[in-house]
């Protein structure tokens, strides 16, 4: 994958990058995919309204503008737009208060809050903020989306049976099933275990014959027939009325002023870090996967138009998805053709097929969410983390449970976090080693404790990390041990600043520290960094901190200048 972070200037802005070169024999290809993302996304967005807490056409329209003006604008071939359950739990945790859920004012927020987040994904980048994805790691990102998970499974738990939950109050659930004030609609949950057996069977037999059967669509269309057939809202919620036809595009009804948006602030700043973590990695494995050319500033700028497009057409915010990236990847897809076509067969849906939609019973919806969030809790990938870094796994198990206990939006802030945590502590304790010379003349590492000379009286200390202000006392501390214990005593303390790129005032002023105490003991500090080229403005630094300090260019260099101070001190005694 080539990853091309130059920013762009808006009169060079290529359009189509996602969807050219595009080979003629490609094209039956890339509508079958697209037929077959539309069929599997739909009930999924719809799936995400009840996330969201917006009306179910709100959905299918995350599926229209939005994937559209990514699809033409954006430059990865391959992710796919549109409605995503962790932005859309985010939501409706930010809005919790706010508005009642579903009324016009609610909506108006919900696009108000995708008009936010898009005018800051363009602004990111504008600036070349592309770079700030790479600060949710992987661990907690992890966590993050298992603890959405649970906590999206759990409402629609609650909402299959009939508990009055906020989307972060798992306790009432928790509560009503353990006081039995849960009131089970038979005819619910008989609809509820149809739909997870037609998707268990279509699933099973996807697996077996190697092709994706659309379960979820065979799910929908199956009980809107029998809703009507049986006239089953009268035994259960239904959908309802659905409008029919495109979007209303304008700016949404509220009362704009700068309170109102700094009240919305924090939950679009966290739904932006969320787009930027998930979209990056998705598009990025995909780029990877087939060796392909991918701007990241580009794609940023995509989102931020596609998530203009949704505020302005009366949605929600969207991100970039990787079940629906996978969806099209699987079906042959291998270009943003794909997405423009599931956009055509939504526009029809659109159209022509609401009205079948209002037979829809609630508890299909319920029952498709509770999935799509048992599928976010990433188990196997929590065991991964286990088994490498057992203290990340705490980390990420830590991120989910704040997920869980106090919501989504603070979920990412903590997430945020974490990822600093982990980030800041592999810099303020680096792995720092002892080289030594073996007898077949290779350098090896040894550990700290070892206290190993290269030669007697010379000691070389590798410091794994660039130097700053946070690890400068644990480094003084190494070296005032090593050059107190050693045995026996140093004439030579070498640091190797091979790793170190960059060496900060503070850090600059212990090694200046160093020098002192070290000469007061009859030891000469010296320098190695056998990799100058690379860390060029870290040797000037080394250089500038004193007149008589000394760098080497390699681990021999240091070897014979020891041996010739050695042999000439020994000659002058011997004189």
């Amino acid at each position: 994958m080539t990853r091309d972070r130059t920013p762009l200037s808006p009169f060079r802005w290529p359009v189509l990058a996602g969807v050219l070169p595009l080979h003629r024999a490609q094209i039956p290809t890339e509508i079958i995919a697209g037929i077959t993302l539309a069929a599997l996304a739909i009930p999924e967005v719809m799936g995400y309204t009840k996330i969201s807490g917006t009306p179910v056409i709100t959905g299918l329209y995350t599926l229209l503008v939005p994937a559209c003006l990514f699809a033409l604008l954006g430059s990865s071939r391959h992710l796919v737009v549109g409605a995503d359950s962790a932005t859309a739990a985010i939501l409706a945790s930010g809005l919790v208060g706010m508005a009642a859920v579903g009324t016009g004012e609610y909506l108006a927020l919900a696009s108000l809050l995708a008009l936010m987040v898009g005018a800051l994904l363009i602004v990111a980048s504008a600036v070349g903020l592309g770079f700030m994805a790479d600060f949710l790691s992987k661990t907690v990102l992890v966590g993050f989306l298992s603890g959405v998970g649970v906590q999206v499974a759990a409402h629609a738990l609650s909402e299959l049976l009939g508990v009055k939950a906020a989307h972060h109050d798992i306790a009432t659930l928790v509560g009503a099933l353990w006081e039995g004030g849960v009131k089970i609609n038979t005819a619910a949950l008989t609809v509820a275990a149809a739909v997870l057996a037609v998707i268990g069977i279509s699933t099973f037999v996807s697996n077996r014959l190697g092709f994706r059967i659309p379960g979820p669509m065979i799910a929908v269309i199956g009980a809107v027939v029998a809703s009507w057939m049986f006239d089953l809202k009268t035994h259960l919620p239904v959908v309802g009325t659905v409008p029919a036809g495109l979007p209303d595009f304008s700016l949404p009804d509220v009362d704009w002023s700068l309170s109102l948006i700094w009240q919305l602030f924090p939950t679009a700043f966290s739904m932006v870090v969320v787009v930027l973590a998930q979209s990056a990695a998705t598009s990025r494995a995909y780029a990877a996967r087939y060796n392909e050319r991918l701007n990241e500033e580009q794609d940023l700028l995509g989102l931020g138009l596609a998530n203009l497009g949704a505020g302005l057409s009366g949605t929600f915010v969207v991100n970039g998805s990787p079940t629906k990236t996978e969806m099209v990847d699987a079906a042959g897809g291998r270009s943003q053709l794909s997405l423009l076509m599931a956009a055509v067969v939504v526009l029809v849906t659109l159209l022509f097929l609401t009205k079948p939609l209002s037979y829809l019973p609630d508890a299909v919806l319920s029952i498709i969410v509770f999935l799509i969030g048992v599928k976010l809790i990433d188990v196997s990938g929590l065991k991964s983390i286990y088994r490498q870094r057992r203290t990340e796994f705490w980390l990420a198990t830590a991120t989910a449970a704040v997920v869980v206990t106090l919501g989504v939006e603070k979920g990412i802030l903590f997430a945020i976090l974490f990822s600093l945590i982990v980030h800041t502590r592999h810099g303020y304790r680096p792995k720092n080693l002892l080289i030594v010379r073996e007898h077949s003349g290779e350098w090896r590492a040894r550990e700290l404790d070892s206290g190993a000379q290269v030669m007697p009286g010379l000691l070389i200390y590798r410091f794994g990390h660039s130097m700053y202000y946070a690890n400068t006392e644990r480094m003084q501390e190494e070296v005032s041990r090593l050059a107190r214990t050693a045995k026996p005593p140093l004439k030579w303390f070498c640091i190797d600043t091979s790793p170190v790129d960059d060496i900060d005032y503070t850090a600059a002023a212990a090694l200046r520290e160093l020098m002192a105490k070290l000469q007061a003991q009859s030891i000469r500090l010296v320098f190695v960094q056998d990799i100058g080229d690379i860390n060029s403005a870290s040797r000037k630094e080394l250089e500038a901190l004193s007149e008589d300090i000394r760098v080497f260019g390699s681990l021999d260099e240091v070897l014979k200048a020891y041996e010739r101070e050695s042999h000439g001190h020994a000659t002058g005694n011997r004189t």
